[in-house]
């Protein structure tokens, strides 16, 4: 009788959680990526989530998100990126500063990046680690980032993204702000990203 208590508490927790977050809502749908946010279970937020093709293989997908000195190329509004600590080529720590405009003072964070290449599903995670470095006291650290891929074979060899993001990018940036821009920086990485990519194809 306990245990039914206990899974019925664990069920009706996991149900709550589920309707106070909402659902998906589209916020952007150009150029073959769709871009939504929705309302997270708590705080106040916006998850965001991208849902686009690639002409790229795998592993062109991987050796590009490896490559974290020149993300630059594609990640919007990257200021600097370098390689802290290569545990092994596919669990990276590296850190990061991010250029806002004024008078937003830039950000930094660092952050762990896990490859999980399986036969049919790509995974990769991007957690970052406010405590890994001592804090600069020319930028802002981002308290908290976790962005998650699925990546999946489509039709016409190309790659089926699956890309969900949540951040808190701390200081006093009011929430408003950040949840009525959320969806330019994910868009113009991915158009970017697309361009990379496309460029690595036609050599």
């Amino acid at each position: 009788m306990k245990k039914k208590l206990i899974l019925l508490n664990i069920f009706f927790f996991v149900f709550s959680a589920v309707i106070a977050q909402g659902s998906w809502e589209l916020k952007k749908n150009e150029n073959g990526i769709a871009v939504y946010t929705r309302k997270p279970a708590t705080g106040n937020l916006k998850e965001l989530r991208v849902v686009c093709e690639l002409d790229a293989t795998k592993a062109q997908l991987i050796s590009t998100l490896q490559d974290i000195g020149n993300y630059n190329d594609w990640v919007y509004s990257n200021k600097k990126s370098e390689i802290l600590k290569s545990l092994n080529p596919h669990k990276i720590i590296y850190y990061t500063e991010s250029r806002l405009p004024w008078p937003i003072k830039d950000r930094d964070l660092v952050v762990q990046l896990d490859i999980n290449s399986g036969p049919e599903i790509l995974e990769i995670q991007a957690k970052s680690l406010p405590e890994y470095l001592p804090q600069n006291k020319k930028f802002v650290r981002v308290p908290y980032s976790l962005a998650k891929w699925k990546v999946t074979q489509a039709n016409d060899n190309k790659l089926k993204v699956d890309y969900t993001f949540s951040v808190d990018p701390g200081g006093n940036i009011p929430s408003w702000l950040v949840n009525a821009t959320m969806a330019i920086g994910p868009y113009n990485s991915f158009v970017k990203l697309r361009e990379l990519l496309d460029k690595k194809n036609s050599k």
